[in-house]
C-alpha cells in the first residue's frame, strides 16, 4: 500500500481512502475511562491501529465514552474495525484493571459510526447529477 500526494492509498486493484468516525460506550455508560485506564486504552488503540496499518486521525476518551476518526483498509468492513478496538481493550484492560470486572462487560454490543471522505455527500450529488454526464 502506498498514498499519493492527494493521500488516497493505492493498492494493487483499488484507489481510494476509508475513514470512518466511530463512538462507543462503557456498559451502562459507566464513567470509568479515566485515569490509568484512560491512559492504558489509549495506549490500546494505537496498537490495534499500528497492527492493522490503519490511522488514527482524531481520537478523544471522555470518562463515558470513546471517539476515534480512522482511515482504514478498504478490505475490512466497518464491523470488523470496532471489533478489533473494542475487542482488544476489553480484554486487556479488564485483566489489568479488575475493577472493571465489576461490569458484566466493558462495552456494550452498540457503537456508532459515520463514513467521512475527502468530499462531501452533497458534491458527490451534485456531481452526479450535474447535466454533463451523457443521458441515455
Amino acid at each position: 500500500m502506498r498514498k499519493d500526494s492527494v493521500g488516497y492509498r493505492h493498492n494493487e486493484h483499488s484507489v481510494g481512502l476509508a475513514t470512518v468516525h466511530l463512538v462507543w460506550v462503557p456498559k451502562r455508560r459507566k464513567p470509568v475511562l479515566k485515569g490509568n485506564v484512560k491512559l492504558r486504552l489509549s495506549e490500546i488503540l494505537d496498537s490495534v491501529a499500528v497492527d492493522n496499518e490503519w490511522i488514527i486521525k482524531a481520537k478523544e476518551i471522555a470518562s463515558d465514552h470513546v471517539h476515534l476518526l480512522i482511515e482504514y483498509d478498504e478490505k475490512t468492513a466497518i464491523f470488523n474495525v470496532i471489533k478489533a478496538f473494542k475487542g482488544r481493550s476489553s480484554k486487556l484492560l479488564r485483566d489489568e484493571f479488575p475493577e472493571l470486572k465489576k461490569l458484566p462487560s466493558l462495552w456494550t454490543r452498540s457503537y456508532f459510526y459515520d463514513t467521512s471522505g475527502k468530499v462531501s455527500t452533497s458534491k458527490v450529488m451534485a456531481y452526479i447529477n450535474d447535466p454533463h454526464h451523457e443521458r441515455h
